[in-house]
């Protein structure tokens, strides 16, 4: 399976948060799953860091691309057809970077690992 990562779920990953479930646990740890990366999520890990809402323990820059490494999770950049479609998107969840999350799992058949029930009314195939 493929599945792309809400931007809290990697960090709960990271900081071994006891709000992740064993069951994303398990689909992250899996070798059979391919697990993604938004830069959309980078964006907004580092909006939050800069507004003092998120500290990290080390560098942004350092680490997101070596949890990256270290779990084998791949990057999804931002395509123009995700973009047009985040902004196409009816207006139930007003988060512009959980809007391009969604855009990106649909256009690319890729589940959502999330608890963020409002990605629900688009469609998106949700795994928590």
């Amino acid at each position: 399976m493929r599945y792309l990562l809400d931007t809290h779920i990697l960090i709960w990953w990271i900081t071994e948060d006891k709000r992740l479930k064993s069951s994303a646990k398990k689909m992250i740890r899996s070798y059979r799953n391919l697990i993604y990366w938004s830069t959309a999520s980078s964006w907004e890990i580092s909006i939050k860091c800069a507004l003092g809402k998120l500290e990290l323990e080390e560098p942004l820059a350092d680490l997101i691309p070596s949890e990256l490494i270290r779990n084998h999770i791949e990057i999804l950049p931002i395509q123009n057809d995700h973009a047009i479609l985040a902004g196409q998107l009816p207006m139930h969840h007003k988060d512009p970077f959980d809007r391009m999350l969604i855009a990106q799992a649909r256009l690319e058949s890729i589940g959502i690992i999330t608890n963020d029930s409002k990605f629900a009314p688009y469609g998106a195939d949700i795994y928590w």
